[in-house]
């Protein structure tokens, strides 16, 4: 009896083809395009059928999770080749860990349509939010009973509701953020580009890399991935320090052309006037001290107006 238990346990388990999509998750025309791609070794043949093993469905489910990561079937083929041959998996799987984790120590948030709404102005905007799950600032959690979305840059979401607060539409913010995401994208394969180019390129050089190349390459990407974010921050304040000054100067110069012809020629504040006010309320304060006291004059004479017009109007006695 303990013979057969023993002979019993030691059988592999064996399946149809049907029985290994069942158990992997593939379709049988899947299964028989990875044979035929060499990704997947062939069936033993046992009379007049073909017959799988475990080794089968370890190497679909191998397939299945290298496709998740983002390889192409002819990586994954070089990859599988290796591994076949002896060489292992685990430093390129850990390189690709490493690039795929997150690239900034922000955390990810949750928030309800409620608030959502509350924190831009409280009237519900539907294609608004349907932009914003489009572009991945929402994305919406399922399964759950409430409305609710995960927001995976809070400050993202932040910058947007201040724009909203300060007048910008919210179809001019999502404007802006597509074509600022795809500049952003540039910048990013620019900086890629520029670090193969002169740094992975020695890792890179077999193909698929050897672990101990894997390795090396995922301490470079830990060491590395600051750096983008950090010159990109720089050179943005520096551009944003430069343009800024001179936005201010052409719109408070006389010389220069309106934005449109219905459009009024900016005006220029004399030398000594802008002085005065940068010893006032100090130099970053002009722009806005300016625009108040402009502001605050239209108002009064506005006023003045309408008063005149009423003093001289038939109707009052």
């Amino acid at each position: 009896m303990g013979a057969g238990l023993s002979e019993q346990s030691a059988v592999r388990p064996e399946y149809r083809i049907e029985d290994l999509a069942h158990h992997s998750g593939a379709t049988v025309r899947t299964i028989r395009a990875y044979q035929d791609r060499g990704l997947l070794p062939r069936p033993e043949r046992r009379g007049r059928s073909n017959v799988y093993g475990d080794s089968h469905l370890a190497r679909l489910r191998q397939i299945a999770d290298l496709l998740d990561r983002g390889y192409t079937l002819a990586s994954i083929k070089e990859l599988l080749d290796a591994w076949d041959t002896g060489r292992g998996l685990g430093g390129v799987l850990g390189l690709v860990a490493e690039v795929q984790g997150p690239w900034t120590d922000e955390e990810a948030a949750r928030i309800t349509r409620a608030e959502l709404d509350a924190r831009f102005g409280g009237t519900p905007d539907e294609e608004a939010v349907r932009e914003a799950v489009e572009l991945g600032v929402l994305e919406r959690i399922p399964g759950r009973d409430s409305e609710e979305y995960l927001v995976p840059s809070p400050q993202e979401l932040a910058v947007a509701v201040e724009l909203h607060a300060a007048g910008v539409p919210l179809a001019a913010i999502t404007g802006h953020l597509r074509e600022l995401r795809e500049q952003v994208e540039h910048i990013a394969g620019r900086f890629l580009e520029f670090t193969t180019e002169h740094v992975f390129a020695r890792y890179l050089e077999n193909r698929p890399p050897t672990d101990s190349d894997a390795a090396e390459a995922a301490t470079m990407v830990r060491r590395l991935r600051p750096l983008a974010q950090q010159t990109v921050d720089a050179e943005l304040a520096r551009a944003m320090r430069i343009l800024a000054t001179r936005h201010l100067q052409i719109h408070l110069s006389p010389e220069a052309p309106p934005v449109r012809d219905d459009e009024p020629r900016p005006v220029q504040v004399p030398t000594d006037t802008i002085r005065a006010v940068q010893r006032l309320v100090g130099p970053e304060a002009v722009a806005a001290f300016v625009t108040a006291a402009t502001e605050r004059e239209i108002n009064k004479r506005t006023l003045d107006a309408l008063t005149l017009n009423a003093l001289n109007s038939p109707t009052v006695h």
